[in-house]
């Protein structure tokens, strides 16, 4: 019935759309990687060697968090940091 070609071209065309948006999905999870998620890159900050209160400094210059805040999670990292009288931290 259909022997002009047009059927099987139709349905040929189908087909390589397919296989070309199933090996696309399979490349970009192979770049991404298995951890990632879309949202990760956006919030989370590349790994650095800043200490706790620089990166509480840092945040404070940004405007992230207000005086108190930042005057409040100081006192506690100041208080946890201490030396007690084994060496190690409180």
């Amino acid at each position: 019935m259909y022997h002009d070609g047009s059927f099987f071209f139709g349905m040929h065309a189908f087909w390589w759309i397919v296989w070309i948006v199933v090996i696309a999905a399979f490349a970009m999870l192979l770049v991404r990687g298995p951890g990632r998620r879309e949202g990760d890159a956006k919030t989370k900050e590349p790994a650095s060697h800043e200490t706790p209160l620089e990166i509480l400094l840092r945040r404070y210059a940004a405007g992230e968090i207000s005086t108190n805040e930042y005057e409040e999670r100081k006192a506690v990292l100041e208080r946890d940091s201490r030396p007690t009288k084994h060496g190690g931290a409180a």
